[in-house]
C-alpha cells in the first residue's frame, strides 16, 4: 500500500501505524532522535524535549478521528456526513486536481455501499481495505490506495458450481420482467461491520439443487474474507398471523418466504443485534415485510427478535430503496413500510402500510410508535408507497420543544419532519376524502412537526441526507428527487426551512440521488456533497442506461459544482450506473461500484 511500510522492508516497525501520514511523523521522529544522540553533552536536554515531542505527537495520533465507514450512509441515524475528511475540500476536488485513480473488476453488478476500514492487517500487511459486494454472491477486499489494478486482498465467494448458484433474476422478478437486477440476485444489501471483533455481516441468496431458494446471514473475518465459527445460518423465521399467506390450523401461521423476500435494506449493528430487513421483488405475491434480528457470540448465531408489518394482512414491504433502517441512541429503530393493508385504527389490528414505524429493542422488536399519513388509502392507491424512501434521524437538538425528529419522504413527494418522542400515528380526514383532489394536498391533516406539500421536491427514492454544516451555513438536510434539482433545506431548531435555501443547477431524472457528504468538521471551505446519477433515465420505472456520473458540490451552496466525472471523460467516467447508488467518501477517496467494477476517485498527486 502507498506510504505504509510493509513486514521486510528496512523501516518496518510495529507501531500504531494508522495511516500514511502517521508512517510519515514517525520517520520525522527517528530523524529527531538520531540528531539528539550527535549533541554530545547537550543530550540529555535534547532526548528530554523530544521525549515530550514525542508524547505530544503521540496524543495527537492517538486522538485522531478514524474515518471507517462501517455501515450504509456513514452511522445508525444514517446522516451520510463523514466529518473526519480533512485531505478532500472545496479547493483541490476539481478536474485538475481529482479524479479516477483506478477501477477494479467486480464478477457482477454492485447494489451495495462500498464500506471502508482503516489500517486492517492481511497477510502480514497494514492496508486500508475497501470491501464490496455483488449480486453474484462475492465479497472483495481491496486496497484502496492503489493506482493501477492489482489482485484483490481477497475475494469470498459463496457459490459452489454447478449445484449452489446466484438466483437467476427471471425466477424472483416474475411481474416485472424488465428489472433492473440482471443477471442474477446474490447480495443486494450493504453489509455491516463491527469493527470490535473485525466482523462483516452479510446476507447472501442462493438457488441450490435445482429448486431450492436459500438466504443465509454470514460472518466474516475482514482480514480473511473467511466465515467464522458457526457461520452461516439459515434464515427461517414465522410469526402468529392470518394474513393473505397464512397456513392451516389454529393458531394461524405466517412464514417467512425465501424466494419472494428480496433483502433490499441495508443491515443495521446496533447493541450487539444485526438486524435484517426484507421487501419484495417487482411486488411479486406474496409478500410481507419482515424484520430479523440475530447475535453472534464467536460460535454461534441467535434469533432473538421477529417482525412482521402485516401479519393479519398481506405486502408491507419494507425496501427504502436500499437504505437500511436506522436507530437512536436508545436503541429504538425506524423505518418506513409499502403499499399493504393498514388498519392500525382498529381495536387490536396490527397491519402497518404505508407508515413510518418505530420498533422498541426492550424485548425482542415491538411496535411502539407510528405515522401514517392521512391519505394513505390514495398512496396505496396509486403505488405512491411511502417506503420508497429511508429514515434519517436528525442528531439530538438543544433549545427546542422537541429535540428528536427524524425526516422522511415518500414517492408522493410531501416531506415530513417528524417528533420521534409522539410521532402522530393517523389522522383522518374530516369527511370523505376524494383521491387526487385538492382535499389530498393539505398539509395541517396529520399531527406531525412539520409536513411540505406534496411533490415539492418530486418523486422519492433513497434517504435525505444531514450535515452538521458551518457557524455560517447552519445545519442542513439535502433531499434528490426524481424529475428534480438536489435541494437543501436549512434545520431550524425542529422543523426545516419551508423552501429550499439552494439547489443544483441539474435536474436529475429517475432514481433522484442520495447524498453523502464529506468534510472536516465545521471548517469553511472542506464541506462536499457527493452524489451518483444516471447519464440517461427517461421517468420513473425507467432502467437507468450509459454511464453514471459522479458529482461533487459545495455543502453550503449547492448550486456550485466542484466536480462531475463527465467533465474529463476518458480519464474518469463510470463504465455504468447502478439504480440507488451511494458513494462512500474516506481518506481523501470517493468509492464506486458499477454495474461491473469498483472506482476509486481522488487527489491525482496524492
Amino acid at each position: 500500500m502507498n506510504g505504509c511500510v510493509r513486514k521486510g522492508s528496512l523501516m518496518h516497525v510495529n507501531l500504531y501505524t494508522r495511516s500514511p501520514r502517521t508512517a510519515r511523523i514517525f520517520i520525522v521522529l527517528i530523524l529527531l532522535l538520531i540528531a539528539c544522540l550527535y549533541l554530545g553533552g547537550r543530550t540529555a536536554q535534547y532526548v528530554s524535549g523530544f521525549s515530550s515531542l514525542v508524547l505530544t505527537t503521540y496524543q495527537h495520533l492517538a486522538t485522531q478521528s478514524d474515518d471507517s465507514v462501517l455501515t450504509f450512509h456513514n452511522d445508525t441515524l444514517r446522516t451520510g456526513q463523514n466529518l473526519n475528511e480533512t485531505l478532500l475540500n472545496t479547493g483541490n476536488v476539481n478536474p485538475q486536481h481529482f479524479g479516477k485513480r483506478v477501477s477494479y473488476p467486480v464478477d457482477g453488478q454492485v447494489y451495495t455501499q462500498p464500506l471502508f476500514v482503516h489500517d486492517v492487517v492481511i497477510q502480514g500487511h497494514h492496508d486500508h481495505v475497501v470491501y464490496v459486494a455483488t449480486e453474484n454472491d462475492s465479497v472483495y477486499a481491496f486496497d484502496a490506495d492503489q493506482v493501477h489494478v492489482v489482485a484483490p486482498l481477497w475475494k469470498t465467494s459463496f457459490l459452489h458450481l454447478p449445484d449452489v448458484t446466484a438466483v437467476p433474476a427471471s425466477d424472483v422478478f416474475g411481474k416485472y420482467p424488465n428489472h433492473d437486477i440482471q443477471p442474477s440476485v446474490g447480495i443486494t444489501s450493504t453489509p455491516v461491520i463491527d469493527l470490535t471483533t473485525n466482523t462483516m455481516y452479510v446476507v447472501a441468496m442462493t438457488k441450490e439443487h435445482g429448486n431450492q431458494y436459500v438466504q443465509r446471514l454470514h460472518a466474516l473475518d475482514i482480514t480473511t474474507g473467511e466465515d467464522k465459527p458457526g457461520s452461516p445460518v439459515i434464515i427461517v423465521a414465522q410469526v402468529n398471523g392470518k394474513g393473505y399467506d397464512k397456513s392451516k390450523g389454529t393458531p394461524s401461521i405466517v412464514t417467512f418466504n425465501t424466494r419472494e423476500a428480496n433483502q433490499r435494506p441495508a443491515l443495521l449493528f446496533v447493541n450487539g443485534v444485526i438486524y435484517i430487513a426484507w421487501g419484495s421483488f417487482g411486488d411479486t405475491d406474496p409478500y410481507h415485510g419482515w424484520v430479523l434480528g440475530y447475535t453472534y457470540n464467536g460460535t454461534a448465531f441467535r434469533q432473538v427478535s421477529v417482525y412482521n408489518a402485516t401479519p393479519d394482512g398481506q405486502e408491507g414491504g419494507i425496501w427504502m430503496s436500499g437504505a437500511g433502517p436506522a436507530a437512536d441512541a436508545q436503541g429504538n429503530v425506524y423505518l418506513t413500510t409499502s403499499n399493504g393493508t393498514f388498519d392500525l385504527t382498529q381495536p387490536g389490528q396490527r397491519d402497518a402500510g404505508d407508515s413510518f414505524v418505530k420498533l422498541s429493542t426492550q424485548d425482542g422488536l415491538v411496535q411502539s410508535d407510528y405515522f401514517t399519513p392521512f391519505n394513505q388509502g390514495c398512496l396505496d392507491g396509486r403505488d405512491e408507497d411511502l417506503g420508497s424512501g429511508g429514515v434519517l434521524l436528525l442528531p439530538e437538538q438543544s433549545q427546542t420543544a422537541h429535540p428528536r425528529v427524524l425526516v422522511g419522504v415518500g414517492k408522493e413527494g410531501r416531506i415530513y419532519v417528524i417528533d420521534r418522542d409522539q410521532m402522530g400515528q393517523f389522522q383522518s380526514y374530516p369527511g370523505t376524502l376524494q383521491c387526487n383532489s385538492n382535499a389530498e394536498t393539505r398539509t395541517d391533516i396529520d399531527q406531525i412537526l412539520q409536513e411540505l406539500p406534496s411533490n415539492s421536491t418530486g418523486g422519492f427514492f433513497g434517504i435525505p441526507s444531514y450535515w452538521v454544516g458551518t457557524a455560517t451555513s447552519g445545519q442542513l438536510v439535502y433531499i434528490g428527487e426524481a424529475g428534480d434539482h438536489l435541494k437543501s433545506f436549512q434545520l431550524n431548531g425542529d422543523t426545516l426551512s419551508s423552501s429550499a435555501t439552494a439547489q443544483t443547477p441539474e435536474t436529475f431524472g429517475f432514481p433522484g440521488v442520495t447524498p453523502s457528504i464529506s468534510s472536516n468538521k465545521s471548517i469553511p471551505g472542506t464541506g462536499i456533497v457527493w452524489v451518483i446519477s444516471p447519464a440517461s433515465c427517461g421517468g420513473p420505472g425507467c432502467a437507468p442506461g450509459g454511464p453514471g456520473v459522479l458529482r461533487a458540490y459545495d455543502a453550503t451552496n449547492i448550486k456550485v459544482e466542484l466536480y462531475n466525472s463527465e467533465q474529463n471523460f476518458t480519464r474518469d467516467r463510470l463504465d455504468s450506473y447502478v439504480k440507488f447508488s451511494v458513494p462512500t467518501i474516506a481518506n481523501g477517496k470517493v468509492f464506486v461500484g458499477t454495474q461491473t467494477s469498483l472506482n476509486i476517485y481522488g487527489l491525482l498527486t496524492s
